[in-house]
């Protein structure tokens, strides 16, 4: 077996000479086993500080809580990542006739101007008490000329903050603002893309006393669908169409958006469709392109094709933004091969594709699993000349980080800086993001200053990043700590703040609060969407609660909800966590059955699952599904199955996934040469297994805990306890702490030959240095002493443990007497 495992490429070179015995013997004492210092703790104070310092809060300049950013910013932040999907409602635009060329405005009336020289010349944060100071002149003035100045003069901020006195005004005094004024501010907002500040306005007018036109009913529409309030939206159309008014195309555009965001309305958009016929509109390329995505949003793969399909039929010649939604459907579900397909029909077409295209190519490549080939097609792009954008190396980012590549990611991320391409604030969300998963916090800092420098502002999905990094056992205070500083720099939570607060609280093992928060949300006015059940699965899936993870699953359909692949995955990892394996096999069930589309990530979850489960049969139809449908196992699935053979000493299957990962371009890492010293210290050749660890450290890796643990258990288990000890004093030497597997390890060793006085030893050491033995521990040298037909000795350990801890629960020390006894009697 051992010249099998790489018969051609040997693992490491290395010489099967076995090193000399330690002189004198070593033994568990703190003078001769040196212990590490603690490792340092997370500086997440410093983090938040700095987040805090950057995020540079704005002065709040009326009750609203409403901030203005500057042109330039609101639409680089629009546009940071714009796919095709991404529809913003445009109607003719005229110019304003009644400016001349001097600057003047003739349509204003001269005490118009000198409200205007006056309004513009004050103070931002004294604007407020200026109104109150001049509301009666105010009031006499033609409002919708002054705000419409104030508009084309570039002073835009100031007239949304005299809209927002009026509207409060009015609000209070009871009485209707002009609806000329309405229409223009709602004009001025759609323009400059401040959704969630039209709509916190909005919702202090009685939108229902007013008739006005369809083009501010269009934006009006426009900014429910982006800030989610699609209830708010359906019920607007309808007014709208009571009044008698007849929806524009892009009105129409506007509602299909709303309910293929709202989810669970393919029927309703089918039925607007069919009314946008009666009323002989004709669909153009935002209508098709808003379709076929409300399809990818919600995984109706079939009814895409269909669609177009038909338009195709009906003579519709799709244009390139069709053909991007089209492609962002099969990306999202990693089916590369039709999204290759589309590529090339649209090059046959004569149809240019642009950035989106290979855009969504590259995702649909990452998605399968095939980075590398995501990457590639870079070069493609520049030989087209076309570009690679900043969507083009996020997505490739939030691939290599999703795949545990964080230097990778990070390389790459440095080449986009060097070629040119700016850094947007989605890209530093996905490298904080990732980073933050491996709690690298000196490197987060490094990014936060990096952004400052760029002059790119952290947002609410930075913060919303940094709640999720806090989302690990015992820092539940820092998730308070980060969504109080958040609201304090003027950040409010939306949805998916709920939705990270919800998974974050879930990681931390507060259940409680991971509730508290749900029904926050639904106080707070957000209506749960498939994320937030998705965040309540995560919670669950932690626990291993699965009959509480099937209710949410339930929940979600009963309320017209379809489950994600996300959704199914984390019922898989429930499953897995609580031991059910017949959960784990309903859903594959319904994988294979094509009930359920078998994505890339889902089948990557089954593998995993039923790993957990040590279910093999499992794993390995998982595993040929995966290559069946021509995705492309990542290394973790490789080192997962070279686990599970060589855990059911399958030795020349677990040498094969070895080669696969060579055929596959990757390297081996520390958890795959991990599993190989498994492998031979599970066979009995502990010797081959410290030449993997040599092997290691020669070619300049850093072996973990696990490593030296396992090959620690390897001599261990042969009896070879002075073998077990050099390794021990080696590992405590690089900096590397015990843990109660170590300790336990060398308990069974010991015990294992009779050598109690150095099983006191190993005992008395762990109490020294703050690792307090289990009920394992002391289970080992019970059976050790029984093994050893020692009983009377067995009875005094027991007795003399309460003596030694006297934490150690009166239940486990009861255990452990009717152990000794039932060994005795039997």
């Amino acid at each position: 077996m051992e010249g099998t495992i790489l018969p051609n490429r040997p693992v490491h070179p290395v010489p099967l000479k076995k090193p000399p015995r330690p002189n004198p013997p070593l033994k568990f004492s703190s003078t001769t086993l040196p212990l590490p210092q603690s490792p340092p703790s997370v500086p997440l104070d410093s983090l938040i500080q700095h987040l805090h310092h950057l995020s540079a809060p704005t002065k709040k300049s009326s009750s609203l809580h409403i901030s203005v950013d500057s042109t330039q910013k609101q639409f680089q932040e629009r546009n940071s990542r714009k796919f095709s999907s991404v529809f913003v409602p445009e109607f003719d635009r005229k110019e304003d006739e009644d400016v001349s060329d001097d600057g003047t405005f003739e349509f204003l009336s001269r005490k118009g101007k000198l409200m205007l020289n006056s309004i513009v010349e004050y103070p931002l944060n004294s604007l407020n008490d200026f109104f109150d100071s001049s509301k009666f002149e105010l009031f006499e003035l033609d409002l919708v000329s002054l705000l419409k100045a104030l508009d084309v003069s570039g002073n835009r901020e100031r007239a949304l903050l005299l809209f927002e006195w009026l509207v409060i005004n009015a609000s209070i005094g009871n009485e209707k603002l002009d609806k000329e004024v309405i229409q223009l501010m709602v004009r001025i907002l759609g323009k400059e893309s401040q959704h969630s500040i039209a709509s916190k306005l909005l919702d202090l007018i009685p939108l229902e006393e007013y008739s006005l036109d369809v083009r501010a009913y269009t934006s009006i529409l426009h900014t429910y669908s982006r800030t989610g309030k699609y209830e708010r939206a359906i019920s607007l159309f309808e007014k709208l169409k009571e009044t008698g008014l007849s929806p524009t195309l892009v009105t129409y555009n506007v509602m299909l958006d709303v309910y293929g965001k709202m989810g669970r309305s393919w029927d309703k958009i089918l039925g607007l469709l069919d009314e946008m016929k009666s009323r002989g509109l004709e669909f153009d390329e935002f209508t098709c392109s808003t379709v076929i995505s409300a399809c990818g949003r919600e995984g109706l793969l079939n009814e895409a094709k269909e669609f177009f399909a038909e338009l195709k039929l009906q003579g519709y010649v799709p244009g390139t933004v069709t053909y991007n939604s089209l492609l962002q459907v099969f990306g999202k579900a990693g089916i590369y091969s039709e999204a290759l397909s589309i590529l090339k029909e649209m090059e046959d077409n004569n149809c240019p594709p642009d950035s989106v295209t290979y855009n969504e190519v590259v995702a649909a490549y990452v998605r399968a699993g095939f980075y590398e080939e995501g990457a590639a097609l870079m070069e493609t792009m520049t030989s087209k000349g076309i570009m690679p954008n900043a969507v083009t190396y996020t997505t490739l980012i939030n691939a290599y980080g999703r795949a545990g590549k964080v230097n990778k990611a990070l390389r790459l991320f440095e080449k986009m800086k060097e070629s040119g391409c700016v850094p947007n604030l989605c890209t530093y969300n996905a490298v904080l993001g990732m980073l933050g998963k491996k709690s690298r916090s000196e490197e987060m800092m490094k990014i936060l200053c990096d952004m400052k420098s760029s002059g790119c502002a952290p947002n609410r999905i930075t913060w919303n990043t940094i709640l999720a990094m806090c989302g690990n056992k015992g820092t539940d205070k820092y998730v308070n700590l980060v969504f109080r500083e958040m609201k304090n720099c003027g950040f409010e939570p939306d949805r998916d703040t709920f939705n990270t607060l919800i998974s974050a609280y879930g990681r931390c093992g507060s259940g409680i609060d991971a509730t508290k928060m749900f029904e926050e949300m639904m106080k707070t006015g957000f209506i749960p969407c498939v994320t937030t059940y998705n965040a309540l699965l995560n919670a669950l899936a932690r626990r291993g609660d699965w009959k509480s993870a099937e209710s949410a699953i339930l929940d979600m359909k009963n309320k017209g909800f379809r489950p994600s692949e996300t959704s199914y995955s984390l019922m898989l990892n429930c499953y897995a966590k609580g031991g059910n394996l017949k959960g784990i096999k309903r859903i594959e069930k319904e994988i294979y059955g094509g009930h359920i589309f078998p994505s890339w990530m889902l089948l990557r979850t089954l593998v995993l699952a039923n790993f957990k489960c040590r279910a093999l049969q499992g794993m390995e139809m998982a595993f040929q599904e995966l290559q069946k449908n021509g995705y492309k196992p990542d290394l973790v699935i490789f080192n997962s199955m070279l686990s599970i053979f060589a855990k059911n000493r399958l030795y020349d299957k677990a040498n094969e996934m070895l080669h696969l990962i060579l055929e596959s371009g990757m390297q081996p890492n520390l958890v795959t040469f991990n599993n190989l010293i498994d492998m031979y210290a599970r066979g009995g050749k502990c010797w081959k297994a410290e030449e993997i660890l040599r092997g290691i450290e020669k070619s300049g890796g850093k072996p973990d805990l696990v490593t030296y643990n396992t090959v620690i258990k390897g001599f261990c288990r042969q009896g070879l306890m002075q073998e077990a000890m050099r390794i021990l004093y080696e590992m405590t030497t690089v900096g590397i702490r015990p843990c109660i597997f170590t300790y336990n390890t060398f308990v069974a060793g010991y015990a294992g030959q009779g050598m109690f006085t150095e099983v006191d030893d190993v005992i008395n050491y762990m109490f020294e240095h703050n690792c307090k033995p289990n009920e394992l521990t002391y289970k080992i040298v019970v059976d050790g002493y029984c093994k050893a037909r020692m009983y009377k000795e067995a009875t005094d350990f027991v007795s003399k443990i309460k003596e030694r801890d006297d934490s150690f629960d009166d239940e486990s020390v009861q255990r452990l007497a009717f152990r000794v006894r039932e060994n005795l009697e039997s």
